[in-house]
């Protein structure tokens, strides 16, 4: 099955602002691609770069998609790591726009088995329960927030930190008294502390019953994580310090955590994503599926694979939930009460309607 063209499109989705420790997102500026094949069948992909974490916009994409395209078309459209092998020759990293590639080779090969994607990774169905995610604003805003969350049947909660940490640490105390003891509290600092304010903080917020904390420092200090690890209570999940399976096992052999948050817009897609999986499940370490801000195509090839793995274990698949103005998506993933539910259609089962995307900057290879 021959790839005879592909389409890379602008999708843009408006949001209301959404601010986390290093950047203020006003828009979902993504990308949008399709790979049309010789045998009728089209596989459909999604990415959303995060400058601030991997370097990539959502221009670098649109422009280093086309060089992509080019490489692989004409050649079997089933040979995922093969294609995705070609495209990592050609150019390093840029992960962000090849999850889209690859997320599109994964939609053909299961829509050619005429299975969803989470069967044909071997995966069967399973309740899924993501968090909701609280971003960064005063204590009290933060608090009244996590109120109406819980009013709306939210039982996981991820707060974002990293910006202060004498404030975190009140957002925290805020929250917590404001939403009791039964909902579950996760943070995620962003890389935004040091190292001395990741351990004040943590340990000062450690009365407060919290799950985890994600990247508490940039991933140049790594080698203070394991000293960090060890002077809190809190687990330490690692997250921009992971962008593939040799991040995972550097980071598990030097002890510098206990939970692994997968990307794929960091680990360059479902192939790399299910190494760094089996990495840690060697390790006893469990993983959480997380992502930017993406719409619900994504979102649901996300959902595959979190049903696909059993290492999978936490779920942070709340990106089209963080203030999207807009729902361009066909079918896919959907939300009942904060858990996620998937039809059995082939493929991912999702895609992008056409008239979102009318005017939007489209090129076709």
């Amino acid at each position: 099955m021959k790839i005879s063209s592909i389409e890379i499109s602008r999708l843009t989705i408006p949001m209301e602002p959404f601010v986390i420790a290093t950047e203020t997102c006003y828009a979902a500026k993504n990308i949008f691609i399709r790979i049309n094949t010789d045998a009728g069948i089209t596989g459909v992909g999604e990415c959303s770069p995060f400058p601030m974490l991997v370097g990539e916009t959502q221009d670098s994409c649109f422009y280093v998609g086309r060089e992509l395209a080019n490489i692989i078309k004409g050649k079997n459209a089933c040979e995922i790591e093969e294609r995705m092998n070609e495209l990592h020759a050609h150019i390093a990293f840029n992960s962000t726009i090849k999850s889209a590639f690859d997320m599109a080779l994964h939609d053909i090969a299961a829509k050619a088995q005429n299975m969803p994607l989470f069967r044909f990774l071997g995966g069967q169905q399973k309740k899924i329960q993501t968090d909701l995610t609280i971003g960064i604003s005063s204590p009290e805003k933060m608090a009244e927030k996590a109120i109406a969350f819980v009013e709306q049947g939210v039982q996981i909660i991820k707060v974002k930190l990293g910006k202060n940490g004498k404030e975190d640490v009140e957002r925290i105390k805020k929250i917590r008294a404001a939403v009791g003891e039964s909902i579950q509290l996760r943070v995620d600092a962003n890389q935004g502390w040091d190292y001395a304010t990741a351990l004040q903080t943590l340990q000062e917020i450690e009365p407060f019953n919290i799950a985890f904390c994600e990247q508490p420092m940039h991933h140049h200090f790594d080698p203070l994580l394991p000293s960090l690890k060890k002077n809190v209570a809190i687990p330490i999940m690692a997250d921009e310090s992971v962008f593939d399976h040799f991040d995972a096992e550097r980071l598990i052999s030097s002890e510098s955590c206990s939970y692994i948050n997968i990307k794929l817009a960091k680990s360059g897609g479902i192939l790399e994503a299910i190494k760094i999986a089996d990495t840690a499940a060697a390790h006893g370490i469990p993983c959480m599926l997380g992502g930017m801000v993406e719409s619900r195509l994504a979102l649901t090839a996300k959902v595959h694979l979190a049903m696909s793995h059993e290492n999978i274990q936490f779920y942070d698949l709340d990106t089209c939930l963080l203030g999207h103005l807009a729902d361009p998506v066909i079918d896919g993933a959907r939300y009942n009460n904060y858990f996620l539910e998937l039809d059995e259609l082939p493929g991912i089962g999702a895609d992008i309607s056409p008239a979102f995307l009318d005017g939007a900057e489209k090129i076709t290879i």
